[in-house]
């Protein structure tokens, strides 16, 4: 099915005048999921799993969504909550999240958010055990938080890997990121809120302006000198 775009946005994207790295440098908001299709063709989707169900042997199941039930005078009627993550993984991740009455509606149109929400992802070496200069992990220690969940993620020397649970690893991969440590607090089995806190971490390290410099030791020592003069 052709794409009929509604927006100036849309318009623009479909003739191919404008790029993804120039709509988020205007501060432009993406309003149509085409626009996502046609400028990220590699994109790769993942379910969060934010449900449970109870397992065989005690404990609890993980399951891709959450159900909730309310009585009604008819009877049990149930909500399906879902949660879905996309990325093209270099650079550029958005989340969703969706309630329906169907599995299949709910991460339908959890995706369909996760289109309208992508956002860029700033990357670098900020280890000063590594200073490679690449873009394997994140520039600097962040924290973000959502509800009673904090998380830090600390930037990490090449070969580490993801050191996070394993739905965080999924935002992280799509968001092209490989070298990570992270720390929580809080109730941090709440994987909805864990996932979100991530993700306010990557939106909070956005509005920073940051050193384009590798973090190096005498990188790290000139910050202290300039922090010590500061404090007197």
């Amino acid at each position: 099915m052709d794409w009929i775009p509604r927006t100036e946005l849309g318009k623009q994207v479909a003739e191919g005048k404008i790029t993804l790295d120039e709509i988020f440098a205007l501060g432009k908001k993406i309003k149509e999921p085409q626009i996502i299709d046609r400028l990220m063709p590699s994109l790769q989707s993942e379910i969060i799993f934010i449900g449970g169900s109870p397992g065989k042997g005690g404990g609890i199941k993980r399951t891709p969504t959450r159900r909730t039930t309310r009585m009604h005078r008819s009877g049990r009627r149930y909500r399906i909550s879902a949660m879905v993550v996309i990325g093209n993984g270099n650079g550029y991740f958005g989340i969703g999240k969706a309630v329906a009455s169907e599995n299949r509606v709910a991460i339908e149109k959890a995706t369909i958010n996760a289109k309208l929400n992508v956002m860029p992802v700033k990357r670098g070496c900020g280890s000063w055990e590594c200073a490679c200069g690449t873009e394997h992990s994140i520039p600097v220690q962040i924290e973000g938080k959502s509800g009673s969940v904090r998380v830090q993620l600390i930037p990490a020397p090449k070969g580490v890997g993801l050191c996070v649970n394993k739905e965080s690893k999924k935002i992280m991969r799509l968001a092209g990121l490989h070298d990570v440590w992270s720390q929580c607090f809080g109730e941090s089995k709440t994987r909805n809120n864990y996932a979100l806190a991530v993700v306010d971490a990557f939106r909070r390290m956005n509005r920073m302006r940051l050193d384009s410099r590798p973090v190096t030791k005498e990188v790290e020592e000139g910050y202290e000198e300039v922090e010590a003069e500061t404090s007197e």
